[in-house]
This record gives C-alpha cells, sequence and structure tokens, in this order.
C-alpha cells in the first residue's frame, strides 16, 4: 500500500469525526493498531485503507500507518458511514462511535467504556453512546436482544464489560448474573481514612424524593459490596469493591452510606472536600475531578460456549490515574 504524507484532509469525510487525545496506554504503539482497537469490528487492512484516504488524522496531519503514538497527541477519525442504518429497539441506530475492544471472539465482545461515555442511547444521546458504536462496528448486534448489552456501568464510571455477541451466549451472562457467578472489581477513591476492608449488606431502592437517585431504603433489593484498603492518603483512601450483587450506583451508595463517600461522586458525595497538605497544584487535581472517582477495572466471566474462565484487566484511565499519583504524593 503506498504510504500517504500529505497533510490534506479528503473532501468526502464522515459527518462526524472524532477526536480522540493519545492515552498513555497507546503511547509507543502504531497508529494503524490502536485505530483499529477503538473501532472494532474493522480489520486493520480497513485501517490502513482509511489512513490512505485521508480519514485518519494525528495532529491535523495524515500519518504513515506505522507511526509510533505519542501520549498527548490527538487523532482525528472519520470512519465511512456503513450502508446498514437500520433502526432497532427504541429507535437505535448504527454510528460511527469509537469502542475500545479488548476482546471479541464469535460468541463475546469485551469493551473498555470510558468515562463520560453513555451506555445506551436517551433523550440527548441518540447517536454517540456505546451501543451506537457497537452497532456500527457489529452489524449482527442489530438482531440481539438490547444490541447484547447485558450489564452497564454509570455514564461517568470507566471499565470493562462484556457483550453477547449471540443469544445463547446472550441468555448466559444474563444467568451469570442473575447467580452472581460474574466476578466485578472496581477501584474506587473515597473520602476519609478507612482502617481496613469490611463488607456491606443494605438493600437498595430509588430514593423515596429524589427520583433521580438511589438510596439504602428498608425493604429494597439485596445489595452486597466487599472492600478491601488497598492505599492510604491524608483523609481518603483508595479501596477495591467486590461486588456480590449488581444493583445501580452501588458501590457509590455504599460507600457514602458508611461515610466514605466516592470522590467526585457529584450524586452522593456530598460538598466537595479537598484533602489538607495538598500544594495547589495538587488542590487544583482533586478540585478539577467532576466525576466519581470509580473505575471497573476486573472482569471474569464463563465463556458460554467452551466453559472457560475468562478474564480482563484494564488499568485506570489518565485522569484517575494523574488523582491517584496526587493523592500518593501527599501521604498520612
Amino acid at each position: 500500500m503506498e504510504k500517504v504524507e500529505a497533510a490534506q484532509a479528503p473532501a468526502t469525510r464522515a459527518e462526524a469525526p472524532h477526536r480522540i487525545q493519545v492515552a498513555d496506554a497507546w503511547a509507543g504503539q502504531r497508529v494503524d493498531h490502536v485505530v483499529t482497537r477503538l473501532f472494532g469490528g474493522h480489520s486493520r487492512a480497513e485501517v490502513q485503507d482509511w489512513i490512505a484516504a485521508g480519514r485518519v488524522l494525528l495532529d491535523g496531519a495524515v500519518p504513515p500507518a506505522k507511526t509510533r503514538l505519542k501520549e498527548g497527541q490527538w487523532l482525528t477519525v472519520a470512519p465511512p458511514r456503513r450502508l446498514n442504518q437500520a433502526r432497532i429497539q427504541g429507535g437505535w441506530t448504527a454510528a460511527p462511535v469509537a469502542v475500545e475492544v479488548l476482546h471479541a471472539d464469535d460468541d463475546l465482545i469485551v469493551v473498555a467504556k470510558a468515562a463520560g461515555q453513555v451506555v445506551h442511547p436517551a433523550p440527548g444521546h441518540m447517536d454517540d453512546t456505546l451501543v451506537n458504536g457497537l452497532l456500527y462496528s457489529f452489524p449482527e448486534l442489530e438482531g440481539m436482544e438490547r444490541a447484547g448489552i447485558v450489564h452497564r456501568l454509570d455514564r461517568d464510571t470507566s471499565g470493562v464489560m462484556v457483550v453477547a455477541r449471540t443469544p445463547t451466549a446472550y441468555d448466559a451472562l444474563v444467568a451469570q448474573f442473575k447467580a452472581h457467578s460474574v466476578g466485578r472489581s472496581y477501584l474506587a477513591l473515597v473520602h476519609g481514612e478507612l482502617t481496613s476492608g469490611s463488607s456491606v449488606s443494605a438493600p437498595i431502592a430509588r430514593h423515596p424524593r429524589h427520583r433521580t437517585k438511589f438510596a439504602v431504603v428498608e425493604g429494597g433489593k439485596p445489595a452486597v459490596t466487599h472492600y478491601r484498603v488497598t492505599g492510604r492518603y491524608r483523609a481518603a483512601t483508595r479501596v477495591e469493591a467486590r461486588l456480590e450483587t449488581g444493583r445501580t450506583h452501588q458501590v457509590r451508595i455504599h460507600m457514602a452510606h458508611i461515610g466514605h463517600p466516592v470522590i467526585g461522586d457529584p450524586l452522593y458525595g456530598g460538598k466537595g472536600r479537598i484533602p489538607p497538605g495538598l500544594d495547589e497544584a495538587g488542590r487544583d487535581v482533586v478540585w478539577g475531578f467532576r466525576r466519581q472517582a470509580l473505575h471497573a477495572g476486573l472482569l471474569t466471566v464463563t465463556h458460554p460456549r467452551s466453559g472457560e474462565r475468562l478474564r480482563w484487566e484494564q488499568p485506570p484511565p489518565d485522569d484517575l490515574a494523574r488523582l491517584m499519583a496526587t493523592l500518593e504524593g501527599n501521604p498520612r
């Protein structure tokens, strides 16, 4: 394939190019490899064709496919729209939304959901969600219940999600979630100094007065969270939370219930607090962190066809890693 060195953008571009900043985890990797991973369902040869057609820009210029990325650079990707734009349940459509695929086989797709990404289309987010991107990259999901989604993460929680690719896989994964046999582990940074790990067993239901929130409510659905301390800072703690059940906002609600809300949580975190002892730069990092400091970094499931127990891990995104580093520089 002829290398394209010119920085000219093509006349025919996708309607809404995607600007993606290069994360630390992608530094040193080839641009074609990273874009292929972000737009799962397309081969590397297809992505190289996109590059040759000027549909991939790196800091505004068309890069050779073998270019090694540097942290902080900007990718602009304008994949061609697929002809199949059929609407499925609720008017969901395929759209060229970047989806980072960690694993894909005939039965499963495992993705790393970005913080800030909505899972399902809803008013205000009809064509920029994880589901839109999955339908674009994996058109066969149009025939799947809920486009293969068997669980979800909150909009501002990052982490690993598994998606079913066939009805048989869908049923098997749903059964695993109902049986609580799926392993899920969250990294959370919480306010206050926890001395040791423990478990929270407290039922969860919709808040009786604030209908956009959930809460610990007598008679709610059973919910159990196990947590252990993995890092101690001044006025803050890093914990690993493992879910025995999977209720909406479970980790956030349970940590707030025991008096240690997740840092940055806009619903359950209360008034913003800055740990003492930080310098001005550190205070800026903590104050500027405007989402819950929560990352679903580990997922284990039993493969629906092979029966093999599979495990995927994903490091925290750059903003959460920066917050951790700031707190680690402010020890007890």
